[in-house]
């Protein structure tokens, strides 16, 4: 824990809900499912045809004609997010933030609609991928883009951990704030993973549901994938001061570890352990969280372990913890996943509100957390932890409280 605040003054999201954070908010607290039938380009064989999409997205309108022909899907989310949170920040966006601003982006895949264009050309239409098809598709593109976009010469760099990988971005831009690198970053996850390759390969898995996403249900047969970005502006509590911001919430704590046991089955103690790492962080006591958004992916395996670890770092508070799981709005966004929920995380505590955990008709016996119901709950949240566990055991636990000036 360090003296330097870090705390977040604007922030934007592209998700299934549309365009928009405060849609995606609306979505989550209304409990209004976004999946709709899958779309994809090539002739689509697989059996799951769902997925809460990005859509009527238009890239060259959102981007512009200057950055568009450079711009995967998931970079042009990112672009757009950004823009939606340097504008709630009150920053100009055509003023050139310079080398004490870092932009970071969390992506799992990176271009996979440019990857998947490209082997189809290749494999099936005997046709050249297009020219711009390697700096458009490389992970890196999202944040380099977003340096350019911005003038942000600081720290510039992919966080590539899965469904972690937003997550950790923000917590890392967090601690370079913290240790005085930077006073700013440009920080979050994107991705745009909804195509024809990735849906079979996930497909593949059978962690895919082919109806609905039903977290910590007994019944529960799979996640739906989604995509979208979720972007902040995070800044050091003097300089954001300093300028006349008002901070929308305080990134209080980050924890992050590995399970360092298999590639796709999850650990309670370590991710137990991550999360205790976030509280000792911000200096909190298992008491003093309020709500959790968990990762909550409705796959048999990670439920019962994600539940299992709440009640290892909270103990008797876990009884008391409300729970609640917004992939079956949003979708599992991968390497977004981290940066939609912590949209959402940040707009529960501001309005006091606990968003619901949907499709849960009967709750999972070995899921002993207190669920959220399939209703919003109005309640007094101090502090709210939000929950990564990814493929190949990284985990990442960020922790928001209100903003009050020192």
């Amino acid at each position: 824990m360090t003296s330097r605040r870090v705390v977040v003054t604007g922030m934007g999201a592209v998700s299934a809900a549309g365009v928009g954070a405060n849609l995606l908010w609306q979505a989550a607290r209304d409990g209004r499912p976004c999946a709709g039938p899958l779309k994809v380009r090539e002739p689509y064989g697989g059996r799951i045809r769902i997925s809460a999409q990005v859509r009527d997205f238009d890239i060259a309108a959102r981007v512009g004609p200057k950055f568009a022909p450079f711009c995967d899907a998931f970079t042009a989310y990112a672009l757009a997010a950004a823009d939606e949170a340097l504008a709630q920040a009150g920053i100009d966006p055509e003023e050139r933030q310079g080398p004490r601003c870092a932009a970071l982006l969390g992506a799992g895949i990176g271009g996979m609609n440019t990857i998947d264009d490209g082997l189809y050309a290749i494999y099936v239409e005997n046709k050249r991928p297009e020219m711009l098809a390697v700096p458009k598709l490389i992970p890196s593109a999202g944040p380099a883009t977003l340096s350019i976009r911005f003038g942000a010469t600081g720290p510039c760099f992919a966080v590539a951990s899965a469904c972690s990988s937003g997550s950790q971005a923000i917590g890392m831009a967090a601690q370079m704030i913290r240790a005085g690198m930077i006073d700013r970053a440009i920080v979050g996850g994107s991705e745009a993973c909804a195509t024809n390759g990735a849906m079979r390969a996930w497909e593949g898995l059978r962690v895919l549901t082919p109806d609905f996403c039903r977290p910590f249900a007994k019944n529960r047969n799979g996640m739906v994938l989604g995509e979208g970005a979720g972007m902040f502006v995070l800044e050091a509590e003097d300089i954001a001061r300093a300028r006349g911001a008002r901070p929308l919430a305080v990134l209080a704590g980050y924890g992050t570890n590995s399970d360092a046991l298999d590639p796709v089955r999850p650990d309670a103690a370590s991710g137990a352990a991550c999360m205790t790492m976030a509280l000792e962080d911000a200096g909190l006591a298992p008491a003093d969280i309020d709500y959790v958004n968990a990762h909550g992916t409705a796959t048999v395996a990670n439920d019962v372990t994600e539940a299992e670890g709440l009640n290892i770092a909270f103990g008797a508070h876990c009884d008391h913890l409300l729970v609640s799981s917004t992939k079956p709005v949003h979708g599992h966004a991968l390497g977004a996943a981290g940066a939609l929920e912590l949209v959402i995380s940040i707009m529960a505590l501001r309005e006091q509100i606990a968003p619901p955990n949907l499709n849960t008709e009967i709750q999972d016996p070995n899921c002993r957390i207190r669920l959220v119901g399939p209703q919003a709950v109005e309640t007094k949240i101090r502090a709210v932890l939000s929950n990564s566990l990814a493929f190949g055991g990284i985990n990442a636990s960020l922790i928001v409280t209100p903003y009050h000036a020192a």
